[in-house]
């Protein structure tokens, strides 16, 4: 250090290096350990998860793996009745019988999904004497590692923790600054049966057995058994390995560790789970033997070694996309402080910037390759209750998980949901067949991990949620749409186009025709209910403006796809045809977009789900660019929805605003989202805790940044004038293009795009804009009483073009 001119060191003192800069502005940390579930801090790699609470005494980890469910293989046919029942719901329709319908509809009802469980708690309790001083608690996001510091008379202790990826294992680091000063026990806990014990002094071990039965209201520690051959609940296990240390091991109940400097544990856990169509008991995997081998290769290696290939997994994704807004600094205040400012008005883009990122690490943390797909609440999850079973709701808010993973740089994260829609397809030709005599897949509103796809409800559901049927052509959309970024024809070829034809036989059968269009029946606008002119409140209808929108997209999706691989001609000149007998979208006396077959009234105007808007988006039917007037129903619509609803919802709206190109109004919305729909640990609530809100938000955020949708790049869309200076870097376009911006003055002033296809490309500008190396053909555009510039321009493969702004 003498050798350092001092002037340098000053100033490398003073001036943080960008890298630390950068950590800090992704770190979310707090003084104080976390009072409920609610303020803990979440960390996983995809399967395996932790909330990690920072306790000084107690220090409570609760975990969590991606598979650990009630339940086994579904019964594909559980109402063989079901059938008898649709011609009757059909004519209750059309003769304007709503009660019938209902009742009708009730009896082609299936049994619910089973239920997402916890792991069990881990428990560091820890001994040492004095007040505790100079506590923090953080979650660097960065890097996704979690630490837990804090000073007791004269030592300092440290706690740091990480779920590996590439290592299958969460790693706990326990240090002390003074020698010999760190003394704690390890204890294991499940609210189920399960046995917890010590393994040859220096393992903790926990194993029990996930319920065979969902049981929601009876005995949370019931294990239902019919016999000896029967199917029975899934194992698990988990493990607590002490890797290394300096001090003291013994055991009885607990496994103690006294005297001791630095501790590293190592903890790994899996279940039987081996696949939907397996027994997880009888035909189970070995859990015990998944879990060894991921330890006993773990605990070979040296704890950097294990952090180092911990952070260049994560990094390899997370650092893909970078925002900034402004120059603003990070105020220097614990996470809760920053949100209660924030909600008291007071301006705070980097907690908006970290709040994108947060979604951003989210996914990376819940949703790996191979893996099973973010359910209601990722892969974090306390209650062997959960609300709503933490299943996987596709009449929105299983989707809504997906819809920053392309656009944010993220494809990967993409293909557990597209694996699980194959499952799903698999059972959901079944459901078609069983409960409606029809062909392709259907999938209705709720599906779990054993990829259950019938109208659930047990015979007493609200037609309204439990006999929504066009699951299988929303979840198409996420198929065509990883195509769409990716440009990977291998893959719509043999996965997506299959999948997506299969969802299209369903909806061919599905449709009727009435008046000369093509119209479902039963349809319902999930979850609204209508109050019909003769008074009565309806949930079922013929119709609805999303059925109408889901298919379009579907047929469009398919047309499209069929002419990239050349193949199908006739069958997509039928598609065209079918779409245009599609009953067209209506523009109501208000203004308003028709959500149901006529204009009529909402029980509740503000309801929170808009799915009449779907073809804003996801969809890409409805757009000021396409047709002003049903763009500007669309407006009016959100008008009457307002600015309210539950986490997800406002998340929603960021997006439609963004769509209809109005940056301040999205910016609103998630402003909104923020201030009402976050926790203190910045999860989304709807409440209580839905993931979909956060993913839906930093979706929200990449539509007002960049746009592709409509087969050109269109930059800063949608950007609020409160973003008047920033840049963002590394998102996704359709047609796979990677894009950086800048802007100042709430003008574009550069911006680069790699065509990693070699697609032609077409760019959309407020600003004229001029490109290094070619010249593009320009066409000038107006709407809004805005001028817009479209320029085309042919690429080449792995070639970066830069643009800027022609002053």
């Amino acid at each position: 250090m003498k050798n350092i001119p001092v002037l340098f060191f000053l100033l490398f003192s003073i001036f943080p290096t960008a890298q630390a800069q950068q950590k800090h502005d992704l770190l979310l940390w707090y003084d104080q350990p976390a009072k409920d579930w609610n303020e803990a801090l979440p960390i996983g790699n995809g399967r395996l998860g932790a909330m990690v609470f920072g306790g000084t005494k107690t220090d409570l980890i609760q975990l969590n793996e991606e598979t650990l469910w009630t339940g086994g293989p579904v019964d594909l046919n559980p109402n063989p009745q079901a059938h008898q029942y649709l011609d009757g719901v059909r004519n209750a329709l059309f003769n304007d019988d709503h009660t019938e319908a209902v009742n009708l509809l009730k009896k082609m009802q299936g049994p619910d999904t089973q239920m997402y469980q916890p792991f069990g708690d881990l428990l560091i309790h820890q001994h040492f004497e004095g007040e505790v001083e100079g506590y923090e608690r953080s979650l660097d996001i960065s890097e996704a590692i979690a630490k837990t510091v804090f000073t007791a008379g004269e030592t300092t202790f440290t706690r740091e923790l990480f779920t590996s990826a590439p290592d299958q294992v969460m790693v706990i680091k326990l240090n002390a600054s003074n020698k010999g000063a760190l003394n704690f026990s390890l204890e294991a806990r499940h609210e189920l049966e399960a046995t917890s014990k010590i393994n040859n002094g220096q393992e903790l071990v926990l194993y029990g057995k996930a319920r065979i039965n969902d049981d929601e209201n009876g005995n949370p520690k019931a294990i239902e058994f019919v016999d000896d051959e029967a199917c029975r609940g899934m194992r698990f296990q988990w493990r607590v390995k002490v890797m290394q240390h300096d001090g003291r091991l013994s055991s009885d109940s607990l496994l103690h560790i006294s005297n001791a400097t630095e501790v590293v544990l190592l903890l790994s856990g899996a279940t039987s789970f081996n696949g939907i169509d397996k027994c997880p008991d009888k035909d189970g995997k070995d859990e015990v033997a998944a879990l060894l081998g991921p330890l006993d290769a773990a605990s070979k290696l040296d704890f950097e070694i294990l952090k180092q290939n911990h952070i260049k997994d994560y990094r390899s994704f997370f650092d893909r996309v970078s925002l900034k807004l402004g120059n603003a600094e990070v105020p220097q205040l614990p996470i809760t402080e920053r949100l209660k400012k924030y909600k008291d008005g007071q301006k705070d883009s980097a907690l908006e910037t970290l709040y994108f990122q947060f979604g951003r690490y989210l996914l990376i943390s819940s949703s790996r390759q191979n893996g099973q797909p973010a359910n209601l609440q990722g892969i974090w999850n306390n209650q062997v209750r959960p609300p709503w079973r933490s299943n996987y709701t596709v009449n929105i808010n299983l989707q809504m998980n997906y819809w920053p993973a392309l656009m944010c740089n993220l494809p990967e994260m993409n293909e557990p949901l597209i694996d699980h829609i194959q499952r799903m397809a698999k059972n959901g030709q079944e459901t078609a067949k069983n409960y409606y005599r029809m062909s392709g897949w259907a999938v209705h509103h709720n599906v779990d991990l054993w990829g259950q796809t019938n109208p659930v409800g047990e015979g007493t559901g609200d037609p309204k949620w439990a006999n929504w049927s066009l699951g299988s052509p929303w979840l198409s959309q996420h198929l065509y749409e990883h195509y769409r970024f990716t440009m990977d024809t291998a893959y719509l070829k043999h996965t997506a186009y299959p999948l997506m034809k299969s969802a299209a036989e369903f909806c061919l059968d599905w449709l009727v025709e009435k008046d000369g269009y093509l119209i479902t029946a039963p349809s319902t606008s999930p979850e609204n209910v209508y109050i019909h002119p003769t008074g009565y409140k309806g949930t079922v209808t013929i119709a609805s403006a999303m059925d109408m929108e889901i298919i379009w997209d579907l047929f469009t999706n398919l047309i499209e796809a069929a002419e990239v691989l050349e193949i199908d001609k006739e069958y997509a000149a039928m598609l065209k045809g079918k779409r245009e007998q599609l009953r067209p979208l209506k523009i109501g006396k208000k203004g308003n977009l028709v959500e149901w077959f006529d204009d009529w009234e909402d029980e509740d105007p503000q309801h929170r789900h808009v799915s009449h808007l779907f073809g804003m988006h996801p969809g890409r039917q409805i757009s000021p660019w396409i047709d002003r007037d049903l763009a500007e129903a669309s407006r009016v619509t959100l008008e009457g929805r307002g600015d309210g609803g539950t986490g997800w919802s406002k998340a929603w709206k960021v997006n439609f605003w963004a769509r209809l190109l109005d940056g301040n109004h999205a910016y609103k919305m998630y402003q909104e989202l923020l201030r009402s729909s976050t926790l203190n640990n910045l999860f989304d609530t709807h409440p209580p805790f839905q993931i979909d809100g956060n993913f839906g938000g930093a979706s929200g955020v990449g539509e007002m940044l960049l746009q592709s949708h409509l087969d050109n790049i269109q930059l800063l869309p949608a950007l609020p004038d409160s973003w008047d200076k920033g840049s963002v870097k590394g998102m996704l376009a359709r047609g796979n293009f990677e894009v950086d911006i800048d802007w100042e003055k709430g003008q574009l002033t550069q911006a680069r795009i790699l065509s990693k296809s070699g697609s032609d490309c077409s760019v959309l500008t407020q600003e004229k804009i001029r490109i290094k190396g070619l010249t593009a053909k320009e066409e000038i555009l107006e709407l809004n009483g805005k001028t817009y510039y479209l320029n085309h321009f042919k690429t080449t493969k792995n070639h970066t073009y830069e643009l800027s702004r022609f002053d």
